[in-house]
């Protein structure tokens, strides 16, 4: 893994666990993740899931969850509700998705009587770290929004902007992604991707780069870029590769999770609370990276809460 990225989970480690609610643990490496986090010092999980499946799991894999907080619930959106209710009480400090679809987790997470929701759209970050590549690279949206307009693409980048700075990528590079590299009004992709790159240059977008509309190889490879003659900071060296649709997202999503799968995180931002959120077919590595991150990002926006200023030094 990249270094900034193990420098995330080194900082998450400290400053003491967080409380976690564990919405469906009805998976190994979900529980497997769990476990591995309190032990590393990141996360204290509350287990809410049918009991007996959960109990079953852990004696497959030598796992004790004697000490370990177990609240036995036989429904699944049931489960959900309550690990977003006891975040939302302050009871846990961040949710966890296990082996459940995204939308029941989403169902809860999204009801008005759990406020949850802020001024901010929800979306969900994705982080891989190729080999291959120079750097970290982001994904959004991934899980969250099916067909977002243009507004909300503006701020599903500026979700993923946040979290690229908070993990030390400053001034972030993101790549608006279509089919193709140039406007084509039949293709609304593309024109969006444009109206974003127009936003970021008229001052709409801050802390980033943004161009559009770039394809998914001249985005990442200098040399398809400049194959193309594509003159931009952004092409070749993207940060953030900010899709078009839920479609695609899950497609690249799921292809760079199996290209790297013990290398990436996943998580819902925007509301009040972060939500762990990976593919069910993730592995424990990207489950446990994904928790760190969760905390990591609780830990930032407590810490930027409590700061106080003299503005009038």
């Amino acid at each position: 893994m990249k270094k900034e990225f193990l420098e995330m989970i080194s900082v998450a480690k400290m400053n003491g666990m967080r409380r976690m609610s564990v919405a469906c643990p009805h998976q190994s490496s979900v529980i497997l993740s769990a476990v591995r986090a309190r032990k590393e010092g990141l996360a204290d999980p509350f287990f809410i899931g049918d009991k007996d499946i959960i109990l079953s799991i852990a004696a497959e894999e030598g796992i004790d969850l004697s000490d370990f907080i177990i609240i036995d619930s036989k429904d699944d959106q049931a489960s959900c509700d309550l690990a977003v209710e006891m975040t939302a009480k302050g009871e846990t400090d961040f949710v966890m998705k296990g082996l459940v679809d995204t939308s029941a987790i989403l169902k809860s997470y999204l009801k008005p009587e759990f406020e949850m929701r802020t001024d901010k759209l929800i979306s969900h970050v994705a982080i891989f770290n190729p080999d291959s590549y120079e750097k970290m690279l982001f994904v959004t949206d991934a899980s969250m929004n099916i067909s977002p307009n243009l507004d909300q693409k503006r701020q599903i980048i500026d979700n993923a902007v946040s979290v690229a700075r908070s993990l030390g990528v400053i001034k972030p590079k993101v790549a608006a992604l279509a089919a193709i590299e140039k406007v084509n009004p039949k293709m609304k992709e593309t024109v969006e991707a444009y109206e974003l790159q127009k936003m970021y240059e008229n001052g709409l977008i801050r802390n980033a780069i943004v161009a559009g509309p770039l394809a998914l190889d001249n985005a990442i490879l200098a040399k398809a870029a400049k194959i193309k003659n594509i003159d931009s900071p952004v092409a070749g060296h993207a940060d953030i590769m900010m899709v078009p649709n839920i479609e695609m997202g899950n497609i690249l999503y799921k292809a760079f999770a199996f290209s790297f799968p013990e290398g990436h995180a996943g998580v819902i931002v925007g509301g009040r609370k972060p939500i762990v959120l990976t593919s069910r077919s993730d592995g424990e590595g990207s489950k446990y990276n994904s928790i760190a991150l969760a905390k990591f990002l609780v830990d930032q926006a407590e810490f930027a809460e409590n700061s106080t200023f003299d503005h009038s030094a």
